[in-house]
Order: structure tokens, then sequence, then C-alpha cells
């Protein structure tokens, strides 16, 4: 019984310890310092044309607009992720994710039913140019 006592504390105490060293990480594991966060927007349109996805979004002081290129979801690494949310009540937003003050990526959740009420259309013979500039770098405001 005594043995068992002192087993049982033994595996208590190293359970106790053991998550202390296995979060440890530091500067020199992952090679510097990294200041990742991000900003999600609610988003109130999604247009998707031929460029790219034109997004109507919130903004604190009304609604602004922003492309975001088809290239930008090309490739596993590209900046921007499509991320189609589960069927319920959600409404789609927009993740913009910064590291160390700069661009990273983004990620653009949207309703899976394309009739739902954030998807639109853009009207035929429309000028987009204003959204997809070519040095196709994200224009976003906050304000």
């Amino acid at each position: 019984m005594k043995k068992l006592v002192i087993l049982l504390t033994l595996i208590t105490l190293l359970a106790a310890v053991t998550p202390v060293f296995a979060q440890s990480t530091s500067s020199a594991d992952t090679g510097k310092n990294s200041n990742f966060y991000y900003v999600n927007i609610p988003v109130e349109k999604v247009y998707p044309t031929n460029k790219g996805y034109v997004i109507r979004y919130r903004t604190q002081n009304g609604v602004a607009t922003v492309g975001i290129p088809n290239s930008w979801f090309v490739d596993a690494a590209g900046k921007a992720d499509f991320v189609t949310l589960p069927k319920g009540p959600t409404w789609p937003t927009l993740s913009i994710f910064y590291e160390d003050g700069e661009f990273s990526h983004l990620r653009l959740y949207v309703h899976p039913y394309k009739g739902h009420l954030s998807w639109g259309n853009v009207p035929l013979g429309a000028d987009l140019t204003e959204f997809f500039p070519d040095d196709e770098a994200l224009r976003i405001q906050f304000k």
C-alpha cells in the first residue's frame, strides 16, 4: 500500500511538471520574436468577378470596398484562403493577419450557398480596375 501511494504521488508530480517544460519556447527556437495578430472584419457583400472577389465590408464610419485578386488564392502558401462557413446563421467575415506590423495573409469566410444575401452580382460592363490595381497590394481602410 505504501508503494502504491508513493507511485501515485510520483505520477501526479510528473504530470504537474511536464506541461511546464513542454510549453517553453524561446526566441532561439523560432529564430526570431514574432508579433502576429489579426483583425476580423464583418462582410456585407461578396461579389465574385473574373479578376477576383470584390468585398464590401463594414468600417467605423460606414462601408468600404476592397478587391482581392484570384492569384492570391492559388497557392497553398498564397496570400489568401477561401473558407466556407457551416450552414446556419453565421455571417461572412474577412480576417486579415499581420506579422510584425506587415500584411501577412487573409482569410475570407463566406456562406456556402451562393444564393445567400451576402453574395452579390457585378453588373455587366462594370469597371473594376480601381479595386484590382497592378501592384496587387491590399488597400484596406478601417475608418
